[in-house]
Order: structure tokens, then C-alpha cells, then sequence
């Protein structure tokens, strides 16, 4: 079959690198693809914001399946334009993707569906913001109401940070997504990732992993959109897993089927764990990334299998098959991320990296310049994965790629992992 996967990040490298190991999947395009990608697959320059552009191209290559990757083209209504041109697709409608794109409706739902969650207030007015964190305290958490590329929070331990933060979102820093903001109580605790496939009835869970949201060691300094990841997470015991199943996961997705909206594709449960209770922190409608890279690793090509199975409404007959391993991805970014960074510096080493089932390099933000060279293109550039039968393991072979890297314009936590590994 021929296969079309929507992105060009570390996330569609990995489901690319997965999809890729499944004889079903004869031809592998990817839109745009990054210099990685285009190893493992043909890139394709189209806009994935263009449903008519989308649904054209995979008319024009016989394409059997869609998988969208980023939230912004599920934003954007892809999935919907692709399903009423008669594509089978991997991804909710833009209806559904609300809960992703914007927050105060994923607390709407909350609400409606009694899921735990953070204690909250929804503004449209910088005035009413302030006042409202006046009044509360801090620790306090900011968030832009709309989509933010995974940076549109702050966690403000100060009144002047949450003041500042209010001012920067509100006043621009991202676009429309900030144009009004939720202001939700601080939850603390240990945070957790928890990856559910549902096609608008079963619910099946495929995952879980530990994010490293701060730039810094010992979790320090501003949030990104993840410095590294492990999977599995093992906050999420047998025990919290379900009731995270009982009361935030289910609830929801039957507050969307009832609300005529049925989310179909793979829901991002953010969760805080205090005491072995998990509260919901929000809703991505994506595959994390980096968490996407370490579950990839572990899932290998049944990937595809149950992304089609999603599709089709066929959840309920599929299974999950896990090796009892662990994988761990460390990311490296440009020098000043996630604040101003210098793009088109070389990259050197990747060739003589090992690349198979316990080691590779997901590529996020590169290109080849005209002399064929690796030069980075974003903030969050390599995703350096391994796999092993313990965390210690996966972290050692992960950590030792990223040493044999050569890019002096680059930086990486030295922490992955800690909690688990101390």
C-alpha cells in the first residue's frame, strides 16, 4: 500500500522509521520530510495546511493511507478534507482537535465530564488576568488558549512572572493562540505521557513515557517542546493507568461522542500523579514528541496495523504486543533554544552512528546544503534514541551517540531520565 505521512519532525521521522518495517507499506511518502527522512522515504513538497492541496497529491500518487503527524494540520480540518474526498486517514476531525487547540474547551469538557483536572479561569482581557493572579498567588500556571508549538505555557513561581506572562501572550508572543489565556491552578506531583488510540467508540491504550519539558539539568530554566523522553514511564503503574482509563480518558471520549464530535486517532493524555492519583494537565491529539521516538522504537512496525485498524473503527479486535524493554531519547538543540538561535550551522558524526533496532538518530529540524552537508534548520534538531532491556541501557547507548555527534552549535540535557534511573 501506498502511504502518506503529514510532517517533518523528530515525531514523523519515527513513525516513518516504524511504518517503514511493515511489508504492508510499499511506498512511504512523507510531506515535507526533513534530511532524515529522506532516508528512509520520498519527501514531498506540498502544504499540509492545503486540504484541496493534500487531497490532489494523494489522488495523483495513489496513495492508500493518510497519517497526519502535527497538530496543525488536524487543526486545520486535513483530516476532515481527506475523509470527505473518500481517504482513509489518522486523524481527528477539526472539531475534535479542539481539544488540543484550544484549552478552555478541553476544561469545558472537563467540567461537563467531572475528569480531574486543575482548577481554572478563561480570559480574553489582560486586566482580568492580572487581577484574577493578584487574587490567587502564585505558584500559578499561564497557558495560551490556542495552539503554541508546546511553548505557550509558563509555570510562574513569582506574581511578576505570571504578570509578564500575561503580558507576552496576550500581547503577541504567539499570535492569535494567545489572544486569550487559561489560568489554571499549580498541580504538584510527577508528570506522566499516556498514549490511547480510540476510533469514536474502544479505547486502546498504546503507551507511556516521561517527557523532560525544561531546557535545563535538574529540570531548570524555560519550558520547550521536550528535551527528552523515556518510555515506559513507571510513575504509570498498573493502578494509575486505569484509573486514568476510568475517570479522565473514557469520560472524555464519551462527552465527545455525545456532543456529536467522536475523536478518532490517538489522544495525548498529560497527566500529574500525586499519591498515586492522576490529574489531567491537557489533552494533545498527536503523538508527543520526543516521546513518539522511544514509543516507536519499542512498537516497531505493528505501528501501522493499529494506525489502520484506528482508521477503520476496528480497535476493539486489535491487540498491543510490548518487548518488556525500555527506550530513552535525549534531543539536541540549537545553542539559545528555546529562545533566539542561529539556523544553517553543520552538523558531522551522523555516519558513523549505528542505526537499528537498539540505536538511531531521528532527525526534527535539518536539511543538506548544496555541498550535501547536515546543517540544522530549528530549535529542536536530533532526536538520539536507544533501546535496551533496562533504562540504564538504552540511556548508556543513547548517551554515547550523542557524544560521538560533532556539532559545537549544539546543546542536550545530561539528565534524561533521572527519576527513574535514581
Amino acid at each position: 500500500m501506498n502511504i502518506l505521512i503529514l510532517g517533518g519532525g523528530g515525531r514523523e521521522h519515527a513513525l516513518a522509521w516504524a511504518i517503514k518495517q511493515n511489508p504492508k507499506c510499499d511506498r512511504l511518502i512523507v510531506a515535507p520530510g526533513n534530511a532524515g527522512i529522506a532516508l528512509v522515504a520520498e519527501c514531498a513538497d506540498i502544504d499540509i495546511l492545503d486540504g484541496a492541496a493534500v487531497v490532489d497529491f494523494a489522488a495523483e500518487n495513489a496513495v492508500d493511507f493518510v497519517v497526519i503527524g502535527p497538530e496543525g494540520p488536524l487543526a486545520a480540518g486535513i483530516a476532515d478534507a481527506c475523509r470527505a474526498a473518500g481517504l482513509s486517514v489518522f486523524g481527528p476531525s477539526a472539531a475534535a482537535a479542539r481539544l488540543e487547540s484550544s484549552k478552555s474547551f478541553t476544561k469545558a469538557i472537563c467540567d461537563a465530564c467531572d475528569a480531574p483536572t486543575a482548577a481554572y479561569a478563561h480570559f480574553s482581557h489582560a486586566d482580568d488576568a492580572r487581577d484574577y493572579v493578584r487574587t490567587q498567588g502564585v505558584p500559578i500556571v499561564i497557558k495560551a488558549d490556542g495552539l503554541a508549538a508546546g511553548k505557550g505555557v509558563v509555570v510562574a513561581m513569582t506574581e511578576a512572572e505570571a504578570l509578564d506572562a500575561i503580558d507576552d501572550m496576550m500581547g503577541g508572543q504567539f499570535g492569535d493562540a494567545g489572544a486569550e489565556v487559561v489560568i489554571e491552578e499549580f498541580m504538584d506531583g510527577e508528570e506522566a505521557s499516556f498514549f490511547v488510540l480510540c476510533d469514536g467508540k474502544t479505547v486502546l491504550p498504546i503507551g507511556t513515557a516521561q517527557d523532560h519539558k525544561r531546557v535545563g539539568d535538574g529540570d531548570t530554566g524555560p519550558n520547550t517542546g521536550g528535551m527528552g523522553a523515556y518510555a515506559p514511564a513507571p510513575v504509570m503503574t498498573e493502578a494509575v493507568t486505569q484509573k486514568a482509563l476510568d475517570r479522565i480518558v473514557r469520560p472524555t471520549m464519551a462527552a465527545m461522542a455525545a456532543r456529536g464530535t467522536p475523536f478518532t486517532g490517538v489522544l495525548f493524555v498529560g497527566l500529574m500523579i500525586k499519591n498515586g492519583e492522576p490529574r489531567l494537565v491537557e489533552f494533545n491529539v498527536r503523538f508527543g514528541d520526543p516521546e513518539c521516538q522511544g514509543l516507536m522504537m519499542r512498537l516497531g512496525g505493528q505501528i501501522l496495523d493499529l494506525l489502520q485498524a484506528c482508521a477503520e473503527g476496528r480497535l476493539d479486535a486489535q491487540q498491543v504486543h510490548w518487548a518488556d524493554d525500555h527506550a530513552l531519547t535525549v534531543v539536541i538543540a540549537a545553542n539559545g533554544y528555546p529562545g533566539d538561535y542561529a539556523k544553517g550551522s553543520r552538523i558531522d558524526g551522523l555516519h558513523d552512528l549505528p542505526e537499528d533496532s537498539f540505536h538511531m538518530t531521528f532527525h526534527a529540524g535539518t536539511t543538506t546544503d548544496d555541498d550535501g552537508h547536515l546543517v540544522a534548520t530549528g530549535g529542536r534538531v536530533l532526536g538520539i534514541t536507544g533501546r535496551g532491556a533496562t533504562l540504564a541501557e538504552a540511556h548508556a547507548r543513547a548517551y554515547a551517540m550523542v557524544d560521538a555527534i560533532d556539532w559545537p552549535d549544539g546543546f542536550c540535557r545530561r539528565d534524561i531520565g533521572w527519576r527513574a534511573l535514581t
